[in-house]
């Protein structure tokens, strides 16, 4: 079988009625080609010329004239098997504020990325009319966000860019004031962190002291569990002298001894000098830096090992939101983060147990036959009332490991941002993948050293800044989680108080509670 084209442009058909065979011109950015579907309901193959498939969804008014009203396609066909499919992977950009995140993130976006031509070409007029001759990357990022935060639909292709191995998405915008928050609860979890030090005079020093960023980014990292990283020393262009390889040096040395503390290998982290503004080093090889002999940005991103994604675990996919649509029904929607759903499959809610049969999945308006780790979906459910379901409660294969309610749970946390001491019964507002619970810390059960885990002290009277230790926690409200170690994006969390994040922890064990004298609906009990 022939290597399917990664990406599919556009479709056209014709129509032959008589004997039920579409032939469909695709185009996968190379120029049309012809091949056939067979029509079959609403699932057709198209098989091209280099013997492979894809799958196109058409759309039929089967009257006398064979009329095809639309045709839709289901790009994202699953390609593993023939191997040639880019891999999807998400970056999170860290490094303290004005270090130039945004100006490097936006700078890979508009050479590398999804965002259309038209929207730059107008960014551009509106910059050439404000008089900012020099076009800044950042600003595009700037627009975006603005655009964003005034309820303007950004598609997320725009905070997407591509290399020759991956594509890339970048999770949360740089500079959003619920960065952290974010990180942790955060829609995916990161592949790799790519970390952006300010080279300048001042700059640099600004953000590795104790108040800066760049410590707490790269500490929140490692917790939670992003093992990949990539140092860009920013600004290259603008350090005394310009381009400095001695100022290089000097912040590569501090930065590993810094990172190797927190618990990452500085051997396995390259640290690429670029100018994200001038474009330094960050697509192409630079002249101003010939001592440099390392890759580039996009090389080292290409250097990224593969991430395994846990589509082999069983289903858990916490909801963001449930909606009720008009001739549909209940239609709860979030991201799968382990496993997979598919039509057909019961599905049980934790912490309420309520159980019930998924009717369709749909992604981006397309119906699915199964969405994997990663997707975002939409999925209807039979006999269900919006009420019943909430943000925050989990769905999960009744068959297959169910989600529960958590009755306690024990957790390593690290104190990052609190004013006080922490002791026993304080009950902080806890987030943890999508939702958002009183819990409280009913027990301190040690204080260890945050690197190596060694325990420092039994049964602490308190926590302070900077501390790390074991605590059994107690949730207010009925709640789901589960061990960091079996589903990552349900066993990291943050703690919130005082409007800021004042600790993040992981999971590592979980008591939990039998739902008894749940609602289970007639569609899920014709099932059994």
């Amino acid at each position: 079988m022939g290597v399917a084209p990664a990406r599919i442009w556009s479709v056209m058909t014709e129509v032959q009625h008589a004997n039920k065979l579409w032939p469909v011109m695709v185009n996968f950015g190379g120029g049309w080609e012809w091949g056939c579907c067979p029509i079959v309901g609403n699932a057709n193959h198209y098989k091209g010329a280099a013997g492979y498939s894809v799958s196109i969804c058409l759309s039929v008014d089967d009257g006398a004239n064979g009329t095809l009203q639309s045709t839709s396609w289901y790009a994202r066909s699953r390609f593993a098997a023939m191997g040639k499919e880019k891999t999807h992977i998400n970056i999170v950009v860290i490094g303290h504020v004005d270090s130039g995140k945004s100006t490097t993130t936006g700078h890979l976006i508009y050479k590398l990325g999804g965002i259309d031509k038209r929207v730059i070409e107008r960014f551009e007029k509106e910059a050439a009319e404000m008089n900012k001759r020099s076009f800044k990357y950042a600003w595009v990022l700037d627009k975006l966000k603005a655009e964003r935060e005034r309820g303007i639909t950004i598609d997320i292709a725009l905070w997407k860019f591509e290399t020759t191995k991956y594509y890339c998405t970048v999770i949360d915008a740089p500079g959003h004031r619920d960065f952290i928050k974010n990180m942790i609860t955060g829609t995916s979890q990161a592949d790799c962190a790519v970390l952006i030090i300010d080279s300048t005079t001042g700059g640099f020093e600004a953000g590795i002291s104790k108040d800066g960023q760049t410590r707490e980014h790269a500490l929140l990292a490692f917790t939670l569990g992003v093992k990949q990283m990539i140092c860009c020393c920013n600004k290259m262009d603008a350090t005394t002298p310009k381009y400095s390889k001695a100022r290089y040096d000097e912040i590569m040395k501090e930065v590993s001894a810094y990172l190797k503390k927190v618990g990452y290998n500085p051997d396995k982290i390259p640290f690429v000098p670029i100018s994200g503004f001038e474009g330094d080093n960050m697509i192409e090889r630079s002249s101003n830096l010939d001592w440099y002999k390392g890759p580039t940005l996009l090389d080292a991103l290409d250097m990224i090992s593969e991430p395994k994604r846990p589509s082999d675990k069983p289903l858990r996919l916490p909801l963001q939101d449930v909606y009720k649509i008009g001739g549909i029904g209940t239609v709860p929607v979030g991201r799968v983060e382990t496993g997979m759903i598919k039509p057909g499959m019961v599905v049980t809610f934790a912490p309420t147990g309520l159980t019930t049969e998924v009717k369709s999945v749909e992604m981006h308006h397309e119906a699915l036959l199964e969405a994997l780790p990663g997707d975002n979906v939409g999925f209807n459910v039979k006999n269900v009332a919006v009420k019943d379901l909430k943000r925050g409660f989990v769905a999960s294969d009744s068959k297959n490991d169910p989600a529960k309610e958590a009755a306690n749970f024990t957790s390593q946390v690290i104190i990052m941002n609190h004013p006080g001491q922490i002791g026993n019964g304080y009950a902080p507002v806890l987030d943890c993948h999508t939702s958002h619970i009183a819990v409280k810390f009913a027990e301190i059960l040690t204080k260890i050293d945050r690197r190596s885990g060694k325990e420092l002290e039994k049964e602490p009277k308190f926590l302070k800044n900077g501390d790390a230790g074991f605590v059994k926690m107690i949730p207010t409200k009925p709640m789901t989680v589960e061990t960091f170690s079996e589903y990552p994006p349900l066993g990291r969390f943050a703690v919130r108080d005082m409007r800021q994040t004042v600790a993040v922890g992981v999971i590592k064990a979980v008591e939990k509670k039998d739902a008894s004298g749940a609602k289970v609906t007639k569609a899920a009990l014709k099932k059994k």
